[in-house]
């Protein structure tokens, strides 16, 4: 499974991005997908992730309320939709993929996309 991240950029603060994440290569339709981040000094942050075959979604408390992950139909691509965006939201943004779960220490992805860059400015 390959994992190509997108739709990065320099936003000011209160702005908005939707990051995609589209999957290619021998997909399964179980695979559960979501986001990480790592900003400059720090170690890797759970975003959110979406459960394959429920579609229920879960979020770090940081990005509750303003961040929305979301899926299409085909379930081959997976979206950040990114709201009110903070600074420290700056970060550089994976997107990740478990035949299992994808648990908030990303221990348990099997698969990593090669991130994307979002800057949000004060």
């Amino acid at each position: 499974v390959q994992l190509q991240a997108s739709g990065g950029g320099l936003v000011q603060a209160g702005g908005s991005l939707r990051l995609s994440c589209a999957a290619s290569g021998r997909t399964y339709s179980s695979y559960d997908m979501g986001w990480f981040r790592q900003a400059p000094g720090k170690e890797r942050e759970f975003v959110a992730t979406i459960r394959w075959n429920t579609g229920s979604t879960y979020y770090a408390n940081s990005v509750k309320g303003r961040f929305a992950i979301s899926k299409d139909n085909a379930k081959t691509t997976v979206y950040l939709q990114m709201n009110s965006l903070k600074p420290d939201d700056t970060a550089v943004y994976y997107c990740a993929a478990s035949k299992s779960v994808v648990d908030r220490s990303g221990n348990l992805v099997d698969y990593w996309g090669q991130g994307t860059q979002v800057t949000v400015s004060s």
